[in-house]
């Protein structure tokens, strides 16, 4: 509360306080230093006034003079004999004039926005607090009324501090018997004879006695010195029994004073009750706050001691998978140490065996009986010659059975990145006894440097987000026309990439991540372009796979056909919107073939010629003419065929849903057909004699449509 009980200008209690129109108080010696005139005011510029009076406020609140005390002393019975009329306008300008004795009412508006000028001196000063302007006669500062409230208050807060010395050593510390107005320092006697001795440099301080208890006041009329026994309610002043006798109060509502006190003492006290309420919640919620911090901190030793329990015990599963690790190098050791023995015993037995046969058949050499040489000479040449076969077979191009290298690696990539990973998961708030549960997820990043867009596919990637467990992710796109969007995937990986889509289609793409409590919110949009124009050669498993009879090169844009029936090839791509164009060439031909280019829809025919059903559309063609030709109905032959060399065209325009030819850069006719709508594939029927090469990514030419 003493902050309450301060001057804004002096910062010290109250003395003499009077009360500004914007309701904030001063010191009466305050106002009157910080007061200035009107006219200087009123000629002034706003900026030059607003720093005039700051400059005001700082001096004033650091002024201490023995004239402001004489002046304050005296302003009491001034301020008895004046009583102002105080108004306040929007625009933060607020007059009070001295009132006339005749005169009874409303203030003087026109005062509002201007100072009165007069031939006497015009006073005004600016509230240091809300720097609102008010405007005084002659008598300055002097005609606000006294706040009588604040200065009881100050005098009670004055009495309740027992204005003991500040210098005793004892408790409870003496009764001061004197402050110092220069040290603002309260002493005992004793204390005063100690530490501030009426001599030397100190001998200039003014010690005063401490200010006393509050008394009792009765409020007295400034005009008629009696008792304030009414409150009017128009002019919002106490009057007096001669004041009522006026005809300024005549028709104007008055009550009584104490009624009227009694009042807003009831309705000021139902306010403090309801913020004392607010008050006293407030302190509950501050001692429930320091109650959480002490659990706070107990909560994060006990975590702290999980997950230090936690990552002891990764340590120890990876020691322990080590020791698996390392036994199994161990028995790998072992086993190849073996086979390497036995080897060894393998080799050397038949070494040992070699060499008791070269030293037999030495000696037998060494035989002179030819009878008995020629006995077993037969027989030592084919042991011999057998044991030099099979030496050569077991030893000279034998090869240790097993290599030195060991041929293991440990792939430790997935358990770093778990370790990597390794990180907190937010859990949802549970009460005592509840189970604790993960948290829904935050949403996933999208990381755009590994996001892209390829001829009509997306790729998106993106990363999982920070403290949250994560089940499973879901992946959207819109329809690339800014419409609805719907699922692509759903799954545990981090990238996707989404094929089929649009050419030339902005798609916006986001991810959200789930859990067995819930589903997070979507990520950023990603836009992702796919290619203006299509990028794409045959699809063998399309046409047919390894039993189709066509043989695909050159990357697969090249075809040929082995036996006479025709059999169909389809692109790699299909189309549903956009205009696409794409070309082949012929790089062989024969008389006998009548190849077919065109579209198709993915269940085609493959075994019959392009257009023979209901799902192609295309132009067989020869060396001198060609036919439109869709469900077995071939029509509107154009001239001009083709040879080794030419090349066609094919123009599918998904926009007006026609489809061109063109042959030797020639249109091929006029529209082929019309009214294309689904997807359709780039397709050609081919048999035994003619080769084609595709050509893709190409501008689309300028077309007649009609």
């Amino acid at each position: 509360m003493e902050e309450e009980l301060r001057c804004p200008v002096c910062k010290q209690l109250f003395s003499s306080p009077v009360l500004l129109p914007c309701y904030h108080a001063l010191c009466l010696a305050c106002a009157l230093d910080i007061q200035t005139t009107a006219n200087q005011v009123h000629h002034a510029p706003a900026a030059h006034l607003h720093q005039q009076h700051s400059s005001q406020s700082s001096a004033s609140s650091v002024s201490t003079g023995s004239s402001s005390a004489t002046e304050s002393v005296s302003s009491d019975q001034d301020q008895a004999d004046k009583v102002s009329i105080l108004s306040e306008a929007d625009s933060g300008v607020i007059c009070c004039t001295s009132r006339p004795g005749s005169y009874a009412g409303t203030p003087n508006l026109q005062g509002l926005l201007f100072p009165p000028s007069g031939s006497g001196s015009v006073f005004s000063l600016a509230c240091p607090i809300c720097r609102k302007i008010v405007f005084f006669d002659e008598l300055g500062a002097r005609n606000l009324p006294l706040y009588r409230a604040m200065e009881s208050i100050v005098d009670r807060f004055c009495e309740r501090e027992a204005l003991r010395c500040q210098m005793c050593e004892t408790e409870p510390p003496k009764v001061a018997s004197v402050v110092c107005e220069q040290c603002e320092i309260r002493y005992c006697d004793g204390c005063r004879e100690l530490c501030h001795p009426a001599r030397g440099p100190l001998a200039k301080h003014t010690l005063t006695k401490p200010r006393g208890a509050s008394q009792l006041r009765e409020s007295i009329c400034g005009e008629h010195n009696e008792p304030l026994a009414m409150y009017c309610m128009g002019c919002k002043l106490p009057i007096c029994s001669q004041c009522m006798a006026d005809n300024r109060h005549q028709s104007h509502d008055l009550q009584s004073i104490m009624a009227m006190c009694k009042a807003q003492k009831t309705e000021l006290s139902h306010n403090l009750q309801q913020l004392s309420e607010k008050a006293r919640s407030t302190t509950e919620f501050i001692q429930r706050l320091k109650g959480m911090s002490d659990k706070v901190t107990e909560s994060c030793i006990e975590f702290e001691r999980v997950v230090t329990a936690q990552c002891e015990a990764l340590i120890e599963s990876i020691t322990a998978r080590r020791e698996v690790l390392l036994e199994a190098i161990r028995q790998d050791k072992d086993t190849k140490i073996r086979t390497l023995k036995d080897q060894q015993a393998s080799c050397t037995g038949k070494l040992q065996q070699t060499t008791g046969l070269i030293q037999f058949c030495i000696e037998a050499l060494k035989e002179t009986d030819s009878a008995a040489f020629l006995q077993v000479g037969s027989m030592l040449i084919n042991r011999v010659a057998n044991t030099d076969m099979t030496w050569h077979q077991e030893v000279t191009n034998a090869a240790p059975r097993v290599s030195p290298i060991i041929d293991l690696t440990l792939d430790d990539t997935s358990v770093i990145r778990a370790i990597d990973n390794l990180n907190f998961i937010q859990m949802k708030p549970a009460k005592e006894g509840e189970e604790r549960l993960p948290a829904v997820p935050l949403a996933p990043i999208i990381i755009p440097e590994d996001c892209s867009a390829e001829n009509n596919s997306v790729t998106v990637a993106w990363q999982p987000p920070n403290h949250s467990f994560v089940q499973g992710y879901v992946l959207e796109l819109d329809d690339g026309s800014g419409g609805e969007f719907r699922e692509v995937y759903c799954g545990k990986e981090t990238i996707c990439t989404v094929d089929g889509l649009h050419f030339n289609s902005m798609y916006n793409a986001r991810v959200k991540a789930f859990n067995s409590t819930g589903e997070g919110e979507y990520s950023e949009l990603i836009g992702l372009q796919t290619a203006e124009v299509a990028w794409f050669t045959f699809d063998s498993a399309l046409s047919g796979g390894p039993c189709s009879g066509l043989n695909f090169i050159n990357d697969n844009r090249t075809v040929s056909a082995d036996g006479w029936e025709h059999r169909v090839a389809l692109g790699s791509v299909g189309f549903s919107r956009g205009v696409h164009y794409w070309e082949f060439t012929i790089d062989k031909y024969t008389a006998d073939t009548d190849p077919a280019f065109g579209i198709a829809r993915i269940d085609v025919a493959r075994d019959k010629m392009l257009g023979k059903d209901d799902k192609g559309f295309a132009m067989y063609i020869d060396r001198q003419r060609s036919w439109f030709q869709h469900n077995s109905v071939h029509e509107r032959r154009v001239e001009g065929g083709i040879s080794t060399g030419s090349t066609i065209g094919v123009l599918l325009d998904l926009e007006r849903h026609t489809l061109h030819f063109i042959v030797n850069e020639m249109p091929q006719g006029s529209v082929a057909f019309r009214d294309l709508y689904g997807v359709f594939y780039p397709a050609v029927s081919v048999n035994r004699g003619v080769t084609l090469t595709l050509h893709t990514g190409l501008d689309a030419p300028h077309m007649d449509y009609h």
